[in-house]
C-alpha cells in the first residue's frame, strides 16, 4: 500500500519512500534506477538495465534530487539523452538517477495567484510554499477544433494607435516586433498597466529570459498597483539553463488552461520574450546533436513554435488572449523566427527604430502593422475608414519626403502641403505618455478610450485642426487636450 507524505519530505539511499510532484511511494513503486553514462554541458545520457523511462519523463539526480532531467530522446534499448532543467555542478559519470515516471507538474488552482514562480512551479517570492494544490503535466495537446470557438471581439488596450491602426482580438495572439531598445518592454508594461487594472479575469506574465531586475520591478508595480492578488508570474532568468527557458512557457499555459478549462474565467497572458523561447530551443537543439537549419535556428524550429502557440486558444468556457514580445534579430524581419511566429498572430505590432529616434513613443510602425480585426464587419464601418484613410495618409507622405528632402517643402503642390502637415499631426496625435515612463518624461501618463482616439484622428482628418502647430498635438491624450 502506498505511503503519502508532504512535499518537502525526502527519502535516504537505504529508505522506503520516493518523492513524486507531491507525494511519496513505497520502494516497490519506483522504478529500476539508472546511471550517468556522460555529461556534455546540460545534456545528460542516462544507462537503465530495463524500463526505459518515456519521453518528457523527468529524471532525479544528484545528491539530493536538486537536479531535474527531462528525457528528449532514445538513443538504444537501454539509453535515454535528457537534458538538465538547472545547473548540473557535482553530477559525475556513474551517478545513480531516479525515474519519476512521471512528466514535469506543476501548481494549478486559485492560490497560484499573487504568487511567482520558476519553470518548475516553486515559488520564488521568498513567501511560504504553497500547500495543498493540485498538479498538472506542463506538458499537455492543443484544444480540439470542436472545441474552439473564433471570436470577433476587439480587446481595448488604451493606447490610441494600437485600438484605432491595429486592434487586437479577445483570444488572439498579439505580437509586439523589434529589434534591441526600440520599446517592446516598456509597451508590454503599459498594457499590462491599462489592461490588468480593468481586466475581470486572470493574467499571467511569462517572462522567459528575463532580467531579475525586469521581474523584481514588474512584481513590485503590480503589488503597488493592487492588481497582484489576480495575476500570476513566471520567470526563467537569463541566466538559467536553456533548457529552463525552454520549458517555462509551458508552466505559464498549463496555470492559464487551468482558469479558462476550469474556472471558465478570461485569461491574459503576457510574454516576454517569444525570441528567448526559440534561442533556448536553438540551444537545446546544438546540444542534442541536430542539424542547424537557416542561420542556425533549430530544424523543427515550426513545429517546436506551433507545440507552444496552439494551446493558446479560446474555447467555449473561455478565451486566453496572449500579447507578445518578439525580438527581431538586427531588426530583419525576415529572419526565421520573426517569421514564424508572424503565422501565429491576429495582430501585429512593429515597432520602428526611426520612429523611435524622432521621439514618436509608443515607436509603431503604422504602414508595417497590422491587424485581422480591422474589418468593418468586426470594428464597423467607422472605425474601419478612419484607419484606412489613416494609413493612406501615412502612405502618400512617406512618398513624399524623397521630394521633399530633394527640393524642398515649397515645391509640393497646396494639396499636398495639406496632405503633409495633416500627416505630421497624426504622427504626433497617436504619440502617447505612458504610466510606465513617468519618473523618466516628468508627463504623466494617460488611458485614451478608443471613440475619444477615433473622434481626434477623424477631426485632423477633416483639417479642423489645420492652422494649429503640429508640436501641440504631440504627447497629449484626447483631442480636447488642444482646445483647453
Amino acid at each position: 500500500m502506498p505511503y503519502f507524505l508532504r512535499i518537502g519530505d525526502s527519502y535516504g539511499e537505504n529508505g522506503h519512500f520516493y518523492r513524486e510532484f507531491g507525494t511519496l511511494n513505497t520502494v516497490s513503486d519506483i522504478s529500476t534506477s539508472g546511471v550517468v553514462k556522460s555529461i556534455r554541458g546540460s545534456v545528460i545520457d542516462v544507462h537503465f538495465d530495463s524500463d526505459l523511462p518515456a519521453i518528457y519523463t523527468v529524471l532525479r539526480a544528484g545528491k539530493n534530487q536538486e537536479i531535474t532531467v527531462e528525457v528528449q530522446s532514445h538513443l538504444d534499448e537501454h539509453t535515454v539523452r535528457g537534458i538538465a532543467l538547472n545547473p548540473v555542478e557535482g553530477l559525475f559519470r556513474g551517478a545513480k538517477v531516479h525515474n519519476s515516471r512521471a512528466p514535469m507538474k506543476v501548481p494549478i488552482g486559485n492560490k497560484v495567484l499573487s504568487r511567482m514562480f520558476n519553470v518548475f512551479g516553486d515559488t520564488i517570492d521568498h513567501l511560504p510554499p504553497l500547500e495543498d494544490v493540485d498538479f498538472k503535466s506542463v506538458h499537455q495537446a492543443p484544444l480540439p477544433i470542436s472545441r474552439r470557438i473564433a471570436n470577433s471581439e476587439v480587446f481595448e488596450t488604451g493606447i490610441k494607435i494600437i485600438d484605432v491602426l491595429t486592434p487586437l482580438e479577445r483570444g488572439g495572439k498579439a505580437g509586439l516586433f523589434g529589434g534591441a531598445g526600440v520599446g517592446k518592454t516598456v509597451l508590454l508594461t503599459e498594457m499590462i498597466h491599462n489592461v490588468v487594472g480593468k481586466h475581470k479575469g486572470v493574467s499571467l506574465f511569462c517572462g522567459i529570459g528575463e532580467r531579475c531586475r525586469e521581474g523584481e520591478e514588474l512584481y513590485t508595480g503590480m503589488k503597488e498597483a493592487g492588481v497582484l492578488p489576480h495575476m500570476a508570474m513566471v520567470f526563467s532568468q537569463m541566466n538559467e539553463p536553456p533548457g529552463s527557458r525552454f520549458r517555462v512557457g509551458f508552466t505559464a499555459l498549463t496555470m492559464a488552461e487551468y482558469f479558462r478549462d476550469q474556472e471558465h474565467r478570461d485569461v491574459l497572458l503576457l510574454v516576454d520574450n517569444i525570441f528567448r523561447f526559440i534561442q533556448a530551443g536553438m540551444e537545446v537543439s546544438g546540444m542534442l546533436g541536430l542539424m542547424p537549419s537557416r542561420l542556425g535556428y533549430q530544424p523543427n524550429l515550426a513545429s517546436e513554435l506551433a507545440e507552444l502557440e496552439e494551446r493558446i486558444s479560446t474555447s467555449d468556457t473561455g478565451a486566453i488572449t496572449s500579447i507578445q514580445a518578439v525580438y527581431v534579430p538586427a531588426d530583419d524581419l525576415t529572419d526565421p523566427a520573426a517569421v514564424h511566429t508572424f503565422s501565429h498572430l491576429s495582430a501585429t505590432i512593429v515597432l520602428s527604430r526611426k520612429r523611435a529616434i524622432e521621439g514618436f513613443y509608443p515607436a509603431i510602425d503604422p504602414l508595417l502593422s497590422n491587424s485581422k480585426m480591422v474589418t468593418p464587419a468586426i470594428v464597423g464601418d467607422y472605425h474601419y475608414h478612419i484607419a484606412q484613410e489613416i494609413r493612406r495618409t501615412f502612405a502618400q507622405y512617406e512618398e513624399l519626403k524623397d521630394i521633399i528632402a530633394m527640393l524642398g517643402l515649397e515645391q509640393l503642390t497646396p494639396e499636398d502641403k495639406k496632405l503633409v502637415k495633416r500627416a505630421r499631426q497624426l504622427e504626433r496625435f497617436l504619440t502617447q505618455p505612458f504610466y510606465t515612463t513617468e519618473q523618466f518624461s516628468g508627463i504623466k501618463g494617460k488611458i485614451v478610450p478608443t471613440k475619444d482616439a477615433l473622434l481626434g484622428c477623424e477631426q485632423i482628418l477633416n483639417d479642423k485642426y489645420i492652422d494649429f502647430p503640429e508640436q501641440r498635438f504631440y504627447m497629449i491624450g484626447s483631442i480636447d487636450e488642444l482646445e483647453n
